[in-house]
């Protein structure tokens, strides 16, 4: 895997819009436990590559750290072959002292060397920590998505439990409205008023009638009383 492999991808898992995948999905719950689990994985996968390529920049800035110690010991090698060199040349030994100034040149073109190694080191180190930094950060905000994930998770769950159980005090609701007692009751009371209204009709109709029979009485009797006035005057 490349470096610029495992950036772009830990960059796309960071960026991802939790928010957006939740509104097109069918099942939100099944969604986040399959995102939790994909991202679980793809953290560790990360991990590990993000691991490996921290162990490449350390094993280049041990190198260069090589490189930079071995320029400075050939460079005091170099400096101390030269002064020897130019003790014994003093001495008047000069065959001694150009066998020294050789080594002295070794010395040099090995710090030389040494010296362009750690050069051209440097900004291939410098990348490789950037992408390292980046790696970590980009590892973070997958850590911190997959967090948020949980939290999603939980909180979908508890609010999905809630919604049934609403739904079912809702359902339980309208079947005791549906098979509601009270509404036989007042059917009932409907018909003893009905009942009682009869009743009420037929007292008033037998008291109507036997109003008529007493009307009919005081009548025949005020007849009477007129034929009996009317003898009365005859008589007299």
């Amino acid at each position: 895997m490349t470096k610029q492999t495992i950036l772009g991808r830990v960059t796309q898992l960071a960026k991802a819009n939790i928010n957006a995948l939740l509104d097109q999905a069918e099942d939100p719950q099944k969604l986040l436990d399959q995102l939790i689990r994909d991202y679980t994985n793809n953290i560790a996968d990360a991990e590990e590559a993000v691991a490996g390529t921290i162990g490449h920049l350390r094993l280049l800035e041990q190198d260069h750290q090589e490189d930079t110690a071995a320029a400075r010991e050939w460079g005091e090698k170099a400096l101390a072959a030269s002064r020897k060199a130019d003790l014994l040349r003093a001495a008047g030994q000069g065959a001694e002292a150009d066998t020294f100034d050789r080594l002295a040149k070794v010395a040099l073109g090995r710090q030389l060397q040494s010296e362009k190694e750690a050069r051209t080191a440097e900004p291939t180190i410098a990348a490789q920590t950037e992408v390292v930094e980046k790696l970590k950060t980009g590892l973070e905000k997958m850590r911190g998505k997959l967090t948020e994930l949980r939290s999603k998770r939980d909180e979908l769950v508890a609010r999905a439990k809630s919604a049934r159980a609403q739904n079912q005090m809702m359902d339980a609701v309208k079947n005791v409205d549906v098979l509601d007692p009270t509404s036989e009751l007042g059917r009932f009371e409907d018909k003893v008023r009905r009942e009682e209204a009869r009743a009420t009709g037929k007292q008033e109709l037998a008291a109507s009638s036997l109003d008529a029979q007493f009307e009919q009485l005081d009548s025949v009797g005020d007849s009477a009383e007129i034929e009996a006035r009317l003898a009365a005057l005859k008589a007299a």
